[in-house]
């Protein structure tokens, strides 16, 4: 039975006695990676490539094996996009390379755990925006007796009358501004530019389908579009601009799991990062272009009824990081149905919900919960437990499980 089979099955049983009986017996709370589900968002990703590398986004998955698991899956999926120096550098010493940061790193201990890794045979690339990260980094290089690659974080942003669409990153937005920055990494003997990034956060991070909110829909999709066409000019005049300087870029990075069908098809694009998408958390249910199977979840045991409709469930208020509001709220997934209570939520000891659907809930049963974001989960859990074709299959470490906390 392939594995897409497994997925059209379960979908036919239905999904909470199918997951209930699985997990039966099992202490809660605890975070489990369905790897049916998990291996048909890795199939879809990849076939979605249209012949541009893959860049796995660790921060979206914060786990070990399972970076492992997708980086084996197809060979589109090359290299990881970390989010400290101090997880490239833990990284590089499991045996991953082509590491590259997705933010500046500034503090010198820091970078000196780079520089070292780098004496080490490490291969991490550092993420840049002015002179002064490239000045810190060079001191760096200098203590350790090594060259460091670097990478030009260009903004995607993009301005319209009294909004900025996008996400406060780089100050680099036009080729002028590019020119200073480039001249002075081209002067230096102890870095080198590796390649070029452009994240179009308001393309890839930002729903357009999200219920109850068709007015902003329609809005979030018009702004969509009209940034398309700034961000591919701009991102392909600083590259154009780069290479007429003599530097041959390694890879021209951009995109995430929201934006993949869009920046593709630019030509000056070499590798397209994607994170969310392998595990699919609450938040990527809300757009038009595209749907991933929920992957990653977590259980919390009923251990009250207060009342006939409503069941209070021990823990679970794993609230999703950025601009606080209920859609950073985790979100009741199974039973289907289960809802929050407004004036409580997920609360840190105790999450009541309302139920009245057609299964018959006890105390000790679970409620199955969806993070909004997508690695944030395992913060909050030691490991994931997995699930494959009906049973469990073992159980494998999440960052906080191998003793990792890096930001």
């Amino acid at each position: 039975m392939t594995q897409t089979t497994a997925v059209r099955q379960r979908e036919r049983a239905g999904d909470y006695p199918y997951y209930r009986e699985i997990f039966r017996g099992r202490p809660m709370p605890f975070a489990y990676l369905d790897l049916d589900l998990f291996e048909e968002n890795m199939r879809q990703i990849a076939a979605k490539a249209g012949g541009k590398r893959i860049r796995v986004a660790s921060k979206s998955l914060r786990c070990v094996q399972a970076l492992r698991r997708v980086l084996a899956a197809d060979t589109c999926f090359q290299g990881l996009m970390c989010f400290t120096a101090r997880e490239a550098a833990y990284l590089a010493g499991q045996g991953f390379s082509d590491l590259l940061l997705g933010y500046p790193t500034y503090n010198a201990q820091d970078l000196g755990v780079v520089a070292r890794a780098t004496a080490e045979g490490a291969q991490i690339t550092l993420m840049v925006d002015c002179i002064e990260h490239v000045e810190q980094i060079e001191r760096a290089a200098e203590q350790y007796a090594v060259r460091l690659p670097l990478c030009l974080d260009v903004d995607m942003s993009v301005e319209f009358p009294g909004l900025h669409f996008g996400v406060w990153r780089s100050p680099l937005h036009t080729v002028e501004e590019v020119r200073p920055l480039l001249e002075r990494i081209q002067s230096s003997q102890r870095v080198w530019l590796d390649g070029v990034m452009g994240y179009e956060a308001q393309i890839a991070g930002v729903g357009d389908r999200v219920p109850g909110q068709a007015a902003k829909n329609t809005l979030v999709r018009q702004l969509k579009k009209r940034s398309l066409g700034v961000i591919a000019q701009r991102r392909r005049e600083i590259v154009e601009f780069i290479r007429s300087s003599g530097v041959e870029l390694r890879f021209v990075n951009g995109g995430g799991t929201g934006s993949q069908h869009t920046t593709r098809a630019e030509s000056v694009v070499t590798e397209v990062t994607v994170g969310s998408g392998f595990y699919a958390p609450g938040l990527f249910d809300h757009y038009k272009d595209f749907r991933y199977q929920p992957a990653v979840g977590y259980a919390i045991e009923i251990v009250r009824r207060p009342a006939p409709d409503t069941y209070t469930c021990l823990g679970g208020g794993y609230t999703a990081s950025g601009a606080a509001g209920p859609d950073k709220l985790p979100q009741p997934y199974l039973p289907e149905g289960a809802r929050l209570v407004p004036l409580e939520g997920a609360g840190e000891v105790q999450t009541p919900l309302i139920y009245r659907g057609p299964h018959r809930l006890n105390l000790g049963d679970p409620i199955f919960m969806r993070h909004a974001k997508a690695g944030e989960i395992c913060e909050r859990f030691t490991s994931l437990v997995l699930v494959q074709q009906g049973e469990v299959v073992g159980e494998v470490a999440t960052y906080r499980g191998e003793g990792k906390c890096f930001l």
